[in-house]
């Protein structure tokens, strides 16, 4: 999990009472005061010695008052402490399990299987599902075929590993018959099978860089064939998908309309809400960011919950979560875990 270095040093009384005002916060969404503190907290203490607590809370920035003469609030910082070790994670509601089971299928493709596991997961949780596509650069070629549309219009089909399909229409600047779009499939097949799309693009401009006499004309041909099958559009770079955003505006949290708008605009466009998975891809297990821990300032009133899925033990992408700080962080957690868990079961080759 993502932590903070700086962590104030909380005595037991002090860390089972801002346990229990921000369990309260989050199943409430009010700020605790001192009287209702004192009656949840289970412990004999006197209200005065229990505002002393919450002042020295306060003053290591754990909690804050939003107004004057009003109860606490947990900041960033309170929910980290928090999450780090005071949640109890509670296992995924039975409901909830079986929805995940029955719907995350082997059966589905690939792209199926992400789509929905994403759009499950936001329903599960009442927050925006996302997941970062696996990379398709990274991914071996298995197989590539050319299928003669017209004279000089050419339909690639690459099959690649885990199942992934990739299909793109070229356009060359001469004619090609169907033998000889054979001819290059089978040369290409040859040289190019096991490479991952970069090492493949590597490869051929090596080739075009040797002797032209060295080579016929069918491999001059198929070279040139198989980089222009090869190029990929920015759009079909490395992307992610987010489910149920509009989960997020029924949150007081993120009632801000401006900040509500510029989260939006951040799902739109991706960029950020990538580099942040990408991050997430460095690391192994749950990873939760909280507030400005993620970097970008987008995400300041956000939490976001991640795990990785992998194909055949190997970690290919994440997926998660992004909602407000105040989500129900024992019901969260297991509910991206399995998700992840259930996503790389159905992923995995047979």
């Amino acid at each position: 999990m993502s932590n903070s270095t700086n962590f104030p040093d909380l005595n037991e009384r002090a860390r089972h009472l801002l346990k229990v005002l921000v369990e309260g916060y989050i199943q409430e969404g009010l700020p605790v005061g001192s009287r209702k503190l004192a009656q949840q907290s289970g412990l004999d203490l006197s209200p005065a010695t229990i505002r002393n607590v919450m002042s020295d809370l306060e003053d290591m920035g754990c909690i804050i008052a939003p107004h004057k003469s009003a109860g606490r609030v947990p900041t960033s910082l309170g929910y980290r402490l928090f999450v780090n070790g005071m949640v109890t994670v509670k296992p995924l509601e039975a409901s909830a399990l079986q929805s995940l089971q029955s719907k995350i299928q082997v059966h589905q493709d690939p792209h199926s299987l992400i789509q929905s596991a994403t759009s499950l997961l936001s329903g599960v949780t009442q927050l925006a599902g996302v997941i970062s596509i696996p990379k398709r650069d990274s991914l071996a070629i298995e197989q590539i075929d050319f299928v003669l549309l017209s004279a000089r219009r050419i339909l690639v089909v690459m099959v690649m590993a885990h199942d992934e399909v990739q299909n793109r229409i070229i356009h060359l600047d001469r004619d090609f018959t169907a033998s000889e779009l054979q001819q290059a499939s089978n040369f290409l097949n040859e040289i190019l099978i096991g490479k991952d799309l970069q090492q493949a693009k590597h490869f051929l401009v090596d080739a075009m860089k040797q002797d032209r006499k060295e080579m016929n004309q069918m491999m001059l041909s198929a070279i040139q064939l198989g980089e222009q099958a090869l190029v990929t559009s920015e759009k079909e770079q490395d992307e992610c998908l987010i489910a149920g955003e509009s989960n997020l505006i029924g949150y007081d949290d993120l009632a801000d309309i401006d900040k509500l708008r510029q989260l939006f605009t951040a799902f739109n466009q991706k960029r950020d809400v990538l580099n942040l998975l990408d991050q997430c891809m460095k690391a192994d297990g749950i990873q939760i960011f909280i507030g400005n821990e993620s970097g970008y300032s987008v995400f300041d009133d956000c939490s976001v919950v991640t795990a990785p899925y992998t194909v055949n033990d190997e970690q290919v992408g994440v997926i998660g979560v992004i909602g407000p700080k105040r989500m129900h962080y024992e019901r969260v957690i297991p509910a991206v875990d399995v998700t992840a868990k259930l996503l790389s079961a159905a992923l995995k080759s047979e």
